[in-house]
């Protein structure tokens, strides 16, 4: 900077010494025109000097982040209150719309009703068992005391003391009880794997009507929209009466957030070269005319579409750039300095100077300079006529 002012300086006092202070040659159009060439090409040291010490831009933005409040419900469900109001700032979990309740307050009924009786059902199973148990002991009983008369009728029947028929009823009775011990035992081992069927400890019946009941109880719970953070809500449309579900594209609401927000700050890529996180930025915004506030460079956001090539079929085309296309850009995040960020609303539009250098020297001053011009301006800008 100072050899810059040094050049122009000396460049302005030979040209005052040659041509009006000693006339040593005559000013004319020619000299004209070649001395005014010279000096436009000296200012560019400062040209350069101020885009790539301290890096401009005119278009920054305030970003905050906002959330899409789309209602969690299994069905279309009415809106029956509105517990917000637009641009009121609300805290985390603090409520902002109720849906109607009594939908799925019944199903929460219906299968705590059912998690009741599947309950008892496993009761059930362990009382069949014993049931089936027992049963197998008689039909055993009733089994050997068959055999017995079979066996007994069978003797009787062969020595001519007892009637044929005898002998081969028994005999029927046996296969008979044969038959009713295998279905006993199996019910019996029905009964043993319904009753066993578990997971995690729990009966499958159980737990399956359980999780239904949990799922119900979380669409319960969803009746009730509550702020998902620190913010507000701009633009609210929601009434009571309106229906809203899953038959509803989209979201009912959008809410902004107080916490994160930042500043964007577009740059040409060449003026990047010297920015690193953590150096001072000056912000204009054009919200406060006359004002600026103090920044510091969080990131630098290193990535451009135009870098970005998609899976396709087709092969890749390389074209020169049209020259009234803008050179592409990088982004700078922006973080303010001081508690208060109320004050830097999204979407708020200005300008950004960062010194990459710090706030001294007469680059900087420079520059400082150029963006009081600036914040200065917006009085006036745009005309109201």
């Amino acid at each position: 900077m100072l050899l810059g002012l040094l050049l122009l300086f000396v460049y302005g006092l030979a040209v005052w010494l040659t041509f009006f202070k000693f006339k040593w040659m005559k000013f004319n159009l020619v000299w004209g025109f070649v001395t005014a060439f010279v000096g436009v090409h000296l200012l560019i040291i400062f040209l350069i000097g101020l885009r790539f010490m301290t890096p401009y831009s005119t278009d920054a933005k305030v970003i905050q982040h906002t959330i899409q409040l789309i209602p969690r419900l299994s069905e279309p469900t009415l809106v029956t209150d509105v517990l917000v109001e637009p641009n009121v700032p609300v805290k985390k979990g603090q409520p902002l719309f109720q849906f109607d309740r009594r939908p799925y307050e019944y199903k929460v009924m219906e299968l705590e009703a059912e998690l009741a009786k599947a309950k008892q059902d496993v009761k059930v199973l362990k009382a069949d068992m014993e049931v089936s148990e027992q049963k197998i002991v008689k039909l055993k009983s009733d089994m050997t005391y068959a055999r017995y008369q079979q066996k007994l009728s069978t003797e009787l029947a062969g020595r001519g003391a007892g009637p044929e028929e005898d002998a081969q009823k028994w005999t029927a009775q046996v296969a008979a009880d044969a038959a009713g011990i295998k279905e006993a035992q199996a019910e019996l081992m029905r009964s043993e794997l319904r009753y066993n069927s578990e997971i995690n400890g729990v009966n499958t019946s159980v737990a399956a009507i359980q999780a239904k009941l949990d799922l119900a109880r979380f669409y319960l719970d969803n009746t009730l929209m509550v702020a998902p953070d620190d913010g507000y809500i701009i633009n609210l449309q929601v009434r009571p009466g309106m229906v809203s579900g899953i038959v509803r594209f989209g979201a009912i609401a959008s809410f902004i957030c107080d916490d994160g927000r930042y500043l964007l700050a577009d740059y040409f890529q060449e003026h990047l070269k010297y920015v690193k996180p953590g150096q001072p930025v000056e912000v204009a915004l054009d919200l406060y005319p006359g004002q600026i506030f103090n920044a510091k460079v969080e990131a630098i956001w290193k990535a451009s579409g135009v870098g970005q090539m998609l899976p396709s079929g087709n092969l890749p085309g390389f074209e020169p750039t049209p020259p009234d296309k803008p050179q592409g850009q990088y982004a700078v995040k922006i973080l303010f300095d001081g508690a208060d960020q109320s004050k830097f609303p999204i979407g708020a539009q200005g300008a950004a100077a960062i010194y990459t250098g710090g706030m001294k020297g007469a680059w900087a001053a420079l520059r400082r300079i150029s963006i009081r011009s600036f914040t200065w301006f917006s009085w006036l800008y745009p005309m109201p006529f």
